[in-house]
């Protein structure tokens, strides 16, 4: 209820993926196209982070998308930190239950929020960090969210690298198959 007051009349896009998944993505809040669909990342964002998946053999399918708001902030602006911090515990629920080895957050509201702290995304990138949900600690790495890379081309390297970070460490973590093989 506390949450729905300031969200009134947007859709709840609650995750979407493996509900079992080695890797959990988070990004910040949904967009227009995530209100309109009732799914995270469905948009050109969207469409971008599926291919960044793709290019390291990754499906959609075996990771969990969700943000850390599970409504479109009004007027499309950035999430306030009170909306952060009201919208957390749903999300540290979603972990808990699904009990990922990896999280890895999109851009820096969602890794500031889920890390508790306001470093620089800069500094946050390249580097897993410890991440207790619960009682179940996990690694959490962060790269540049995908609606960013539109607006800044010079920041696909850097996440081509994050990415590639995440998918080897993936792999040395004996998680389940990236891609589901179909019959």
């Amino acid at each position: 209820d506390e949450l729905k007051t300031d969200l009134e009349g947007t859709r709840l896009v609650f995750g979407d993926g493996n509900p079992q998944a080695d890797l959990v993505i988070v990004g910040e809040a949904p967009g227009a196209n995530e209100d309109k669909e009732g799914i995270p990342f469905v948009g050109r964002a969207g469409k971008l982070l599926t291919d960044i998946l793709g290019a390291i053999q990754m499906d959609r399918s075996v990771v969990y998308i969700a943000n850390i708001l599970k409504h479109r902030p009004p007027e499309n602006r950035n999430p306030s930190e009170d909306e952060r911090q009201r919208s957390l515990p749903l999300l540290h629920k979603q972990l808990e239950l699904i009990q990922p080895k990896m999280v890895l957050c999109l851009g820096k509201v969602s890794a500031n929020t889920l890390l508790a702290n306001c470093t620089a995304l800069g500094e946050l990138r390249s580097q897993a960090h410890p991440l207790m949900v619960g009682a179940h600690q996990t690694e959490c790495w962060v790269t540049y969210h995908p609606a960013a890379l539109l607006r800044n081309p010079n920041w696909k390297r850097p996440t081509w690298e994050d990415v590639q970070l995440v998918q080897k460490r993936y792999l040395e973590l004996k998680c389940q198959p990236a891609i589901v093989q179909s019959s």
